[in-house]
């Protein structure tokens, strides 16, 4: 009986199987502990933007622990690296004159654009605004605030009534926000958070004309726009730093993480408009909230030279490429009789959604070696992973599956040799590069998240 409890698992069938352990990283690479290599999936978590074993994000961090790991980012405290990541972060914020907000992750990020829209109503003197709404599919996080905005009903099971002023909507219809509001009252209403790209409740892109339609009806109705750009955030959404921007979104608050740092150090940031930062910054407020390493002078120097990378590297350009790319090779999928919908078109992010859960594993062995995957190649890369739809990434769900550059001329790809891997009385496999588990009554997706970094085999 191994000590460590993991996330989203049936710890069962983990200490039964074993745990998949990672050993290390590089580019768009990790290796298990026996030596097999395999392409990220999904970016680690949606995270690794700039891809595995960048040294000088390592040397960063290094330099500014032997200064100061952290301290405090309350009351007057900050670190030098801190305030000027602040900086460049507002430099390229969707709204100009925005202001930063750290946290230490993507659901820290939510939960306190939920407490900071509720209380930006009460200190201008509209208490009755509470309500927060979001979309079916939704994924916020699982903190206690993000559990009970999500539309993702089976995240919540188990724990009884968390937070109470919360709703969903369509994910897909505008028409469904204004119902409700029209229902409930604007007066009733703090924020609606909505993500552009809905992630791991499928990898579902916002309909034509969607997300516009709705940041009119936020306007006209005096409700907070959030939007959460915890996937989206630094470039997946290819061609620029955020969905907000590319779609001219103007959000009062946007959240965000993963790419942030690219994981290399928990991380996390809030960008709240001006409009809304005013009456705290205005004198005589205190927003009693925080985190304890909010901030963390050693995470904010990894995010600095993660930015750089991205800079230098040119990645958001290269995130557009990929978006196109993406499409092209994914797309001739939907004429599969198994397939029932390729979802891909909009950022460094794909989905095929298979008709029948069971036929999985198979499907993805016979069809990825036909049109997906050399070992060589350079450029930027990107892999599919089968999850399921409803968001539940239980135990043995991530699977890693290889999708080629453009550049790239398909081949069959090898079959590890570690056979003891295979275990069929699950219908849980690894071959090709993947891993997974087939999930009975629950609709299997091939969801794909790039990482940014350019490799050579």
């Amino acid at each position: 009986m191994g000590a460590l409890w993991h996330g989203f698992a049936d710890m069962g069938v983990v200490e039964r199987d074993g745990a998949f352990v990672v050993a290390r990283g590089e580019g768009a690479y990790i290796w298990d502990d026996a030596g097999t290599r395999y392409l990220d999936a999904t970016a680690g978590l949606w995270f690794a933007n700039v891809g595995h074993g960048r040294t000088e994000i390592g040397e960063a961090v290094a330099a500014q622990l032997a200064k100061v790991a952290h301290f405090s980012n309350f009351g007057d405290f900050a670190a030098e690296p801190t305030i000027a990541l602040a900086e460049r972060l507002a430099e390229i914020a969707p709204v100009p004159g925005s202001k930063i907000f750290f946290t230490s992750g993507g659901s820290d990020s939510i939960d306190t654009a939920a407490k900071l829209a509720r209380r930006y109503w009460q200190e201008i003197g509209r208490s009755s605004k509470t309500l927060i709404i979001s979309r079916e599919k939704a994924y916020h996080g699982m903190h206690v605030g993000g559990t009970s905005m999500a539309g993702i009903p089976v995240n919540a099971e188990g724990y009884g009534e968390l937070w109470t002023d919360t709703a969903t909507v369509p994910w897909n219809d505008a028409k469904g926000l204004l119902e409700l509001i029209e229902k409930i009252g604007a007066d009733n209403i703090a924020a609606f958070f909505c993500e552009p790209i809905i992630g791991a409740g499928g990898v579902y892109l916002p309909p034509d004309g969607y997300l516009a339609e709705i940041r009119d009806i936020c306007r006209d109705h005096d409700i907070l726009f959030v939007v959460d750009e915890v996937v989206t955030g630094f470039g997946r959404i290819g061609g620029s730093w955020f969905a907000s921007t590319r779609f001219d979104l103007q959000p009062d608050i946007v959240t965000t993480a993963k790419g942030l740092t690219s994981g290399y150090l928990p991380m996390g940031a809030v960008f709240v408009a001006p409009r809304v930062a005013e009456p705290f910054f205005a004198g005589g407020v205190w927003w009693r909230h925080g985190y304890t390493y909010g901030g963390h002078a050693a995470a904010a120097a990894a995010a600095h030279a993660n930015l750089d990378i991205l800079e230098r590297e040119n990645l958001l350009d290269d995130s557009a490429r990929l978006e196109k790319t993406l499409h092209e090779k994914l797309a001739p999928l939907a004429d599969h009789p198994k397939v029932a919908e390729v979802r891909s078109g909009i950022g460094a992010v794909a989905a095929v959604q298979l008709a029948d859960p069971g036929e999985a594993p198979s499907f993805v062995k016979t069809s990825g070696a036909r049109h997906l995957g050399p070992r060589g190649g350079s450029g930027r890369n990107a892999d599919l992973a089968v999850v399921r739809d409803d968001g539940r990434p239980g135990a043995g769900s991530r699977r890693r599956f290889r999708c080629s550059p453009a550049d790239a001329k398909p081949v069959p790809m090898e079959m590890p040799q570690r056979r003891d891997r295979i275990r069929r009385n699950r219908r849980r496999i690894r071959f090709f590069g993947l891993t997974g588990t087939a999930v009975r009554g629950i609709s299997s997706v091939l969801s794909c998240a790039a990482t940014a970094r350019a490799y050579r085999s």
